[in-house]
């Protein structure tokens, strides 16, 4: 039953994910183009200022793969290993949380996708949104993806206390009074968390490379305007770059606006297609009968008894 159940689940991710490439691919990735083509000037420009100014220049490092294979193949893998995998944790949470609420299987279905798409990438991308290649610092990846799942787990376990002080509370306030307590505690701690939580901009590796051509200071690692951070006046290119004159601008702000948009609907495509391929085929499998809470059924064991 078990196999069965997360079989459905992993199928769910894969139709999910194979649906999310394909709008990944349509939408998102001319703006990773976009992304791409700003970084790799941008590289060019700083070469050339620390060349300028007798700095040393960092190698850039050879392509492991292809444009073409990272805006299909590398693409399509990622989506889909990601929405298969995020399929067989909603399975199994559901076997989890299956016989506990008084359900259809299909609804359970619905609530566990809603809660991990909120728990997985909703609240964190509140704090830490998703970005575009061009944006990032290869000294700070560690850093970020810590705390992208620091950020992860303390949302789960968040989502998951309010649900039980919920369910504690709904004996004595009722229902409705239950959630709008619980829900005005998640928002609350939820504040907290957010900000706890470092900004991305103020890393010790970013803050440390503060005088170096190309890291204005900033709350996050969105690229800033380039300029000439130097008191005496450059030469690049045959071109003389006064002091604070910008010579390579910002991070299109559109462009960043755009993929952080395709991002968070492509993965409420991923997450909507999982709970409603998983809830549709868990409910031919269960049955649509609405199971009776572990609890209740202990009381009414213990009633017969005596």
């Amino acid at each position: 039953m078990e196999i069965r159940v997360i079989g459905r689940g992993a199928l769910a991710g894969l139709i999910a994910g194979v649906l999310g490439f394909v709008f990944a691919r349509i939408w998102a990735e001319p703006v990773i183009a976009k992304s791409l083509d700003y970084e790799s000037g941008r590289i060019d420009i700083l070469a050339a200022l620390n060349t300028a100014a007798g700095r040393p220049v960092a190698p850039e490092g050879p392509a492991i793969f292809s444009r073409a294979i990272q805006s299909t193949v590398a693409l399509a893998t990622g989506v889909i290993v990601f929405s298969v995998a995020m399929g067989a944790l909603v399975a199994v949470a559901y076997l989890v949380l299956h016989g506990r609420f008084a359900v259809r299987p299909q609804t359970l279905a619905w609530l566990v996708s809603g809660f991990g798409f909120l728990g997985v990438f909703l609240l964190p991308f509140v704090k830490y949104p998703a970005n575009p290649p061009a944006i990032g610092h290869n000294f700070t990846i560690g850093p970020r993806a810590q705390l992208y799942l620091t950020m992860v787990a303390a949302s789960l376990v968040l989502l998951g206390l309010a649900v039980f002080v919920a369910r504690r509370l709904s004996q004595r306030f009722g229902p409705y009074r239950a959630v709008l307590i619980s829900a005005a505690g998640f928002f609350v701690l939820y504040g907290v968390l957010l900000a706890v939580l470092p900004s991305l901009g103020e890393l010790s590796a970013n803050t440390a490379h503060a005088d170096q051509f190309g890291f204005a200071p900033a709350a996050t690692e969105t690229p800033q305007p380039i300029t000439n951070i130097l008191s005496t006046p450059l030469s690049v290119d045959g071109k003389t770059v006064a002091p604070g004159q910008i010579v390579y601008p910002g991070f299109d702000a559109d462009v960043l606006w755009k993929f952080r948009w395709y991002s968070l609907l492509d993965q409420a495509l991923v997450w909507t297609t999982i709970a409603l391929v998983f809830g549709a085929l868990v409910d031919r499998l269960v049955g649509h009968a609405k199971p009776t809470p572990a609890a209740a059924v202990d009381e009414t064991a213990s009633a017969r008894r005596s």
